[in-house]
């Protein structure tokens, strides 16, 4: 199972490039940008649990593991 690689930052909406870094997850993977995750100093405001760095996935890979689209920022 590979994880979803969610598009948007739950906090703000901004949008998070699955091939590229500056997206931090918890392990249910809730989904922050750089800015929210410093701002929620690194803890999960859902769960409560650690945010880190969500690794990237090669833009090669994309077709058969494709990111999610499903956007999760509420607004």
């Amino acid at each position: 199972m590979s994880l979803e690689m969610r598009p948007d930052c739950e906090r703000c909406g901004a949008d998070l490039a699955a091939d590229l870094p500056g997206a931090f997850i918890c392990s249910f993977e809730c989904t922050f940008c750089t800015d929210c995750a410093d701002a929620l100093d690194e803890r999960c405001p859902n769960c409560g649990g650690e945010l880190l760095d969500r690794p990237t996935r090669a833009k090669h890979l994309h077709a058969k593991h494709p990111p999610s689209t499903v956007r999760k920022f509420k607004g």
